[in-house]
C-alpha cells in the first residue's frame, strides 16, 4: 500500500505521461444511437447532457431516518400479543412436544 506522498507522485506521473488524457467535460453518446432501425425507440436511452431528476433531495433523503420511519410504519400494532405473550397451546401429537427418536435411540438394525 502506498503512502500519500507516493500516491501524489503517481498521480502527477500519470497526469504528465498519459497519451490520451480525459478532460473533465468528456461526453460520449454513441451508446444512445441504435444502428438497427427496427430496434429504435424500443428502449429509450438518455444522453449524458440531458438533465435528470435527482432522487436524493437533502434533507429529506436521509436513508437512515427513512429506514427508521419505514420500520415504524411497518409494525402492525394489532398483531402484538398482550399479556404474557404465550398462547398456552396444547400439543397436538401423541408424543407431545417430542420430535421423535434421536440417532442414539434407533433400533440396532437401522444404524
Amino acid at each position: 500500500m502506498s503512502n500519500p506522498i507516493e500516491r501524489e507522485a503517481e498521480d502527477n506521473y500519470e497526469r504528465e505521461n498519459d497519451p490520451s488524457p480525459v478532460t473533465e467535460n468528456f461526453t460520449e453518446n454513441s451508446y444512445a444511437v441504435e444502428p438497427q432501425s427496427n430496434l429504435r425507440d424500443q428502449v429509450p436511452v438518455q444522453e449524458d447532457e440531458q438533465s435528470y431528476e435527482d432522487p436524493m433531495q437533502p434533507p429529506y433523503s436521509n436513508s437512515d431516518q427513512q429506514l427508521e420511519n419505514d420500520e415504524r410504519e411497518a409494525i402492525n400494532k394489532s398483531n402484538i400479543m398482550r399479556g404474557d405473550r404465550l398462547r398456552h397451546s396444547k400439543p397436538r401429537t401423541a408424543n407431545k412436544y417430542n420430535e421423535g427418536p434421536g440417532e442414539s435411540d434407533l433400533p440396532a438394525g437401522l444404524e
